[in-house]
């Protein structure tokens, strides 16, 4: 091994880290909070769709609920089509019967973490999303901190959080809709997440999906946060339809994004 000394590797670590928070976080298209299957899925296809692409976590590793199946058994179910997503990772899927498929959880986080990574996603762990950024009619970033920091003695609370710039941001946050719940705060024709309803399986999947979509203007509510916010039924041990919202969630954002491009090249059409 060659010779490197100790400030050789800290100064590659603070170099690389602020450059690619500069040319990469900092001014993003589009970021997603929440890393479980929803928000995965969501930065993987917003990225392969050509957006700057930023995952928000606030544990240091990220995948959520992926990394565990029911009942602390590593064994994650998805039923068709939300195979498709997982084959596309790379995921190897076993097929269980009635168009449910099954596969080892550390092989369906990993895998699909690699393909969000291929695609250009960029992740900020142990980060806290503190509040977003609110102007007028529409969401235009988040306010973020070091989870660590929320944990630190109350004298040092003072500590002030900085901001990210985004053109949609997606609260893939599962049970606690933590971005909707702050925005109904504000904003009264908001609802204040109700939390989710009792087990039912095949309905939540659905409502899952269907619930998915752009709350306020730049923030989209996805998967359980969705879920959460209507007080729609829960779905368990099972990921398809909090990936297919995370598709979703994406293609939202893409058409959001291509609206907003088109508009403003008409206002100067105009006025020239």
């Amino acid at each position: 091994m060659t010779d490197i000394s100790e400030i050789q590797v800290t100064k590659t670590i603070v170099n690389e880290f602020l450059d690619d928070f500069i040319q990469n976080i900092l001014d993003s298209d589009v970021v997603v909070v929440g890393s479980g299957p929803c928000g995965v899925a969501a930065a993987k296809y917003a990225a392969e769709l050509g957006h700057k692409t930023v995952m928000i976590e606030r544990n240091l590793y990220a995948g959520g609920g992926m990394w565990q199946g029911g009942y602390l058994m590593p064994k994650n179910t998805v039923r068709a089509p939300a195979n498709k997503i997982l084959e596309e990772c790379g995921v190897t899927l076993k097929e269980a019967g009635d168009g449910l498929y099954v596969c080892d959880s550390f092989d369906m986080v990993s895998k699909m973490l690699a393909s969000a990574c291929s695609a250009g996603v960029k992740l900020l762990n142990s980060t806290n999303v503190d509040d977003l950024v609110l102007k007028e009619d529409h969401v235009e970033g988040v306010v973020i901190q070091w989870f660590p920091a929320k944990h630190m003695p109350t004298f040092m609370t003072c500590m002030d959080p900085i901001a990210i710039r985004s053109k949609v941001v997606i609260d893939a946050t599962g049970h606690d809709s933590i971005l909707v719940k702050r925005l109904s705060e504000q904003r009264q024709k908001i609802p204040e997440p109700k939390g989710c309803g009792s087990l039912w399986v095949d309905e939540a999947e659905k409502q899952t999906v269907e619930l998915t979509h752009e709350i306020y203007p730049g923030l989209i509510v996805a998967g359980m946060a969705a879920t959460s916010t209507y007080g729609a039924p829960r779905m368990g041990p099972t990921f398809g339809g909090m990936l297919l919202a995370g598709k979703k969630a994406a293609e939202l954002a893409h058409e959001k994004i291509a609206r907003v491009k088109v508009e403003s090249v008409i206002k100067v059409a105009v006025k020239a």
